[in-house]
């Protein structure tokens, strides 16, 4: 795409792109035969009210637990081995090369098992069908948010208001100024706040390895 192209770059453009991956496919799927299933089961209850609410409140948290935890992720040796997974591996090459495409998504292989999780787990824990499936909706839901919210800032759409310009604020500076600060994504710093990862940004120093986690090689 040329330099013109870029500035020029539209909300229909960013998302004819988005659907070109596997990611939003698999995780839209998910999410339409799950309320689909919902709708015919039935059985609606308050706590179907009350846990969606619950679900999007804590999202920011888990979304930087998974950040911090995860994707940062730095490589351990045990003896011979070293465990690095690839989640971790893949966030890497994503800092070296924000601008590569396939590197914002959820990497394929671990959509081989991360989207049977999120179906299995609620249905088994929750005390009623009904309500597992909420929870299911849910969960893909926000997937979802998360994936066009984190791609959509890693293109060269320009924010047009002031939410969605505070959110590109916050995770370019992730990538661009210091990475061992502002960790969420589809908020504006609201878990980074909470957790103490959302400082003033002039007094925080430009970062020698926000393009090379931890000094990795790989």
């Amino acid at each position: 795409m040329t330099t013109r192209a870029r500035c020029r770059l539209t909300l229909s453009d960013a998302g004819r792109e988005f659907w070109r991956h596997p990611s939003p496919w698999c995780l839209a799927l998910t999410f339409i035969a799950a309320l689909t299933a919902r709708i015919a089961v039935g059985d609606w209850q308050l706590t179907d009210a009350v846990l969606p609410a619950l679900m999007i409140v804590a999202f920011p948290v888990f979304e930087w637990v998974i950040h911090v935890g995860i994707l940062h992720w730095r490589p351990r040796s045990a003896g011979r081995f070293t465990l690095d997974p690839l989640l971790a591996r893949k966030h890497r090459e994503h800092h070296r090369d924000p601008r590569q495409v396939e590197l914002i998504f959820i990497p394929r292989q671990t959509l081989l098992w991360l989207i049977p999780t999120a179906v299995a787990v609620p249905l088994l824990v929750s005390n009623r069908l009904g309500l597992g499936l909420t929870s299911v909706v849910v969960l893909t839901g926000l997937g979802l948010v998360y994936e066009w919210t984190h791609y959509l800032i890693h293109t060269d759409y320009k924010p047009k208001t002031s939410a969605y310009r505070s959110i590109w604020r916050n995770h370019r500076q992730h990538h661009f100024k210091n990475e061992n600060y502002w960790f969420t994504i589809t908020t504006t710093g609201t878990a980074d706040r909470l957790l103490g990862t959302h400082p003033d940004q002039s007094t925080v120093p430009t970062s020698p390895t926000a393009r090379n986690l931890h000094g990795a090689t790989r």
